[in-house]
């Protein structure tokens, strides 16, 4: 049987009942097709659990890397990040021989990836013993491994997220996105908790089993996503001279544009700022041990999962894409909440609370704004729009990161010294005050949010003169 086969009637059925985000599937994306083409998502998943998780750990612990390294080379990929907008556009109008758009750049993605991950190993390894007079070699090697990886991603999910844009109908597209982003969660979950049962057992030879092994399972998963998923068109002309600039200026253009630019930006910022610091605040101020800190990704990653799970059941009664981010919003001011109180009180369990709700605030924010994007879009500049979204998105969250642990530990010893009064000197300053400001910058991003609402009722909506976030001051 082909992959574009379709299944029979009764399984259909079936799977409409029990199959998760089976409703997505319409007559031109059979169920078979669409999960097929979420499976790049979970390639790009997988990388991600093995660049921020698994070798994060391997190279502190085991191959004694200097943190600073590490951290330098995790974050190389966000280089690439707010080239996504260029890389849309570029797949808005590549002139293809063969009549295709997006399916050439996710295979240039995949490259990208699949050379990132076969070299990265023996890079790794040259990094822990190096030849003298050869060790600044060894880190440009290892860090343009990882920049390939992370380029490879940027590129890979802009194009495939522009095509699922283009193959799916618009009243299916809330359910569609659930499920790219469903399948991203799952690649980071199952890829994190198979690294690590491989990597128990740590061996030099082991790690590039391992990284090679995922480098040949991303280029199988992305194959198998993208084929037969693009139908050929008329081979286009070559792009105009300064297309991408009239593009970007036509984007800008668009009716709060901005605004809605900026917004994703901050929220995502205010969802992100806790990445780095959440493990260690359990562990330093609450005393977890090592398993229940390593739970919180999960606890996240499940909040996130439940989030996008409910969003399309919001989305398909008719809720607006921005009161569903508002919503997110929301939520996770008391799941910040959460997290302060449970240094005071002594609670583990007020603690993951709180880490499942950021996590399903968080999801709700991120569907809702992508859905917002993807309703901007049109067959010409689908690839466009997602990648200024894709592109404020990344960069915004690395940058957060990076001033949520820089926060931290600034303040954290400022706290030690003495400098903020007597009261403040404890290791919980420096964590709360990280908190804090996630919880002043979702507050900016309802009021941000309130102008880009739209006021129109659903006309079976019942009136009623409940505050909603429309009548929110901008």
């Amino acid at each position: 049987m082909s992959f574009s086969a379709r299944p029979p009637a009764w399984m259909q059925s079936l799977m409409l009942q029990y199959v998760p985000f089976a409703d997505a599937a319409s007559p031109d994306l059979p169920i078979t097709r669409l999960f097929r083409l979420a499976l790049f998502q979970l390639s790009v998943g997988m990388a991600m659990a093995l660049l921020v998780g698994t070798l994060n750990r391997v190279m502190i612990i085991e191959l004694q890397v200097p943190a600073w390294w590490v951290a330098v080379s995790v974050a190389l990929p966000l280089v690439f990040a707010p080239l996504r907008a260029m890389i849309g556009y570029r797949s808005d109008t590549h002139p293809s021989a063969l009549g295709l758009r997006r399916i050439p750049y996710m295979w240039i993605g995949t490259i990208l990836m699949f050379g990132g991950l076969a070299i990265m190993p023996f890079a790794l390894l040259g990094l822990s013993e190096p030849r003298e007079g050869y060790l600044w070699v060894i880190r440009f090697g290892a860090a343009m491994a990882f920049l390939c990886v992370g380029a490879g991603m940027q590129i890979t999910q802009t194009a495939g997220l522009a095509l699922a844009s283009d193959v799916s109908p618009a009243d299916k597209r809330p359910r569609v996105v659930a499920l790219m982003y469903a399948m991203l969660l799952l690649g980071l979950i199952v890829g994190s908790a198979a690294l690590s049962l491989l990597l128990s057992d740590f061996s030099p030879k082991k790690l590039i089993q391992v990284v090679q092994g995922s480098a040949v399972l991303v280029v199988a998963l992305n194959l198998l996503s993208l084929w037969k998923q693009e139908a050929r068109g008329s081979r286009r002309g070559q792009r105009e001279p300064d297309g991408f600039s009239q593009q970007w200026r036509t984007l800008m253009a668009l009716p709060k544009m901005r605004r809605f630019l900026w917004t994703v930006g901050l929220g995502t910022a205010a969802f992100s700022m806790q990445d780095i610091v959440l493990e260690p605040y359990g562990a330093q101020v609450l005393g977890l041990d090592v398993s229940l800190t390593s739970a919180l990704t999960a606890l996240t990653a499940t909040g996130a999962l439940l989030a996008f799970a409910l969003s399309a059941r919001f989305m398909s009664r008719g809720m607006d894409a921005y009161r569903l981010a508002a919503l997110g919003a929301l939520i996770g001011l008391p799941a910040f909440a959460c997290v302060i109180f449970s240094a005071p009180l002594h609670s583990a369990l007020l603690f993951q609370t709180g880490a499942t709700l950021i996590g399903f605030g968080g999801g709700l924010f991120s569907v809702g704004m992508l859905l917002s994007a993807m309703a901007m879009t049109d067959a010409l500049h689908a690839g466009m729009v997602l990648g200024a979204w894709g592109a404020v998105q990344a960069t915004a969250s690395g940058i957060a990161m990076a001033l949520g642990g820089v926060t931290r530990d600034v303040v954290g010893h400022l706290a030690e010294q003495g400098l903020l009064g007597e009261a403040l000197v404890s290791p919980v300053t420096g964590y709360s005050v990280v908190f804090h400001i996630e919880m002043y910058m979702l507050f900016c991003v309802l009021i941000a949010l309130g102008p880009l609402v739209s006021r129109k009722r659903p006309t079976s909506a019942p009136q009623d003169s409940r505050l909603g976030l429309a009548e929110l001051p901008g």
